[in-house]
This record gives C-alpha cells, sequence and structure tokens, in this order.
C-alpha cells in the first residue's frame, strides 16, 4: 500500500478527493491528512494573493472568515469520510504547532512514500519559497508534490 501524507488547509472537495485518490491509478493509497487552517498569521499574504489573482471582493472581507477549532475538526472530518468513501484509508489530525515539524515527525513514524500539499495557491509565498511545498522538499525525505485545491 503507498503512503501518502496529505497537507490541506480546508475540506476537500469532491474535485480534490478525485484528483489525489487518482494519482497512483488502481494502486491503493492510504492517506495521513495533516489539517492547518490558515490563521491570522499569514493574512497579509492571503491579502496579496487575492490581489494577484483578481479576487479583491475576498480582501475586503477577508477579515470576516473564522478558522474556529470546531470548523477545523469539521473540515477535516468531512474530507477523511470523503476519501474513505472514495475506497481510500485515511486518518488525520489538526496541526496547530509548526506543520513542516509536524509533517516531518509524520514522515518519519509512517514511513510515508510522498507528501501530497494540496492548497488554494499561495503566489507570493511561492515565489519567496516560503510555502508549505517549497518548505517540505527540505525537511522530508520523500518526494514532495504541490497541487492546487479546487475552488469548488
Amino acid at each position: 500500500m503507498f503512503k501518502t501524507v496529505l497537507m490541506i488547509e480546508k475540506a476537500l472537495s469532491d474535485a480534490d478527493v478525485e484528483l489525489v485518490t487518482t494519482l497512483h491509478s488502481e494502486e491503493k493509497v492510504s492517506f495521513i491528512v495533516l489539517m492547518q487552517p490558515r490563521g491570522k498569521q499569514d493574512e497579509l499574504l492571503r491579502a496579496l494573493d487575492d490581489v494577484a489573482l483578481g479576487h479583491l471582493d475576498k480582501v475586503v472581507h477577508e477579515h470576516d472568515e473564522t478558522t474556529a477549532p470546531t470548523l477545523a475538526g469539521e473540515s477535516l472530518e468531512h474530507s477523511l469520510r470523503h476519501l474513505r468513501e472514495a475506497g481510500a484509508d485515511a486518518t488525520g489530525e489538526l496541526v496547530e504547532d509548526d506543520p513542516l515539524d509536524r509533517l516531518r515527525s509524520v514522515v518519519e513514524a509512517n514511513t510515508a512514500d510522498e507528501v501530497v500539499v494540496l492548497t488554494s495557491p499561495h503566489f507570493v509565498e511561492e515565489f519567496f519559497h516560503r510555502d508549505w511545498a517549497s518548505q517540505a522538499r527540505h525537511k522530508v525525505g520523500v518526494p514532495v508534490l504541490r497541487l492546487f485545491a479546487s475552488d469548488s
């Protein structure tokens, strides 16, 4: 069985589930999902990304979004349930501290085969190589794939 650590920041859509569960064709995949919702610490970077993508309405209402632990927990459970319904084994956890340190320990503890980072585009972070995927490539000893999450 192929072991994938999947890093996400929001609930998986149907398109996201289809994307990650079909990456390895017919091979059975086991997912360990690490979810860390985007918080206040990167509000400016998110606003710059929204401007770059032409989502000016999001910039104005950015501070209205809540990432309460309850909502994050529900999003994680939703994602795990949909992965299982698609035929994959899936476990997961919310990450509250440094997601990259937690990623490294999960990869090592589970002898994962790869890391898939599935998030919305973060062009400012990616340009400066401060996004999760760029940083993970220097912290884990397995391949890291960067995919963009569906907007639906």
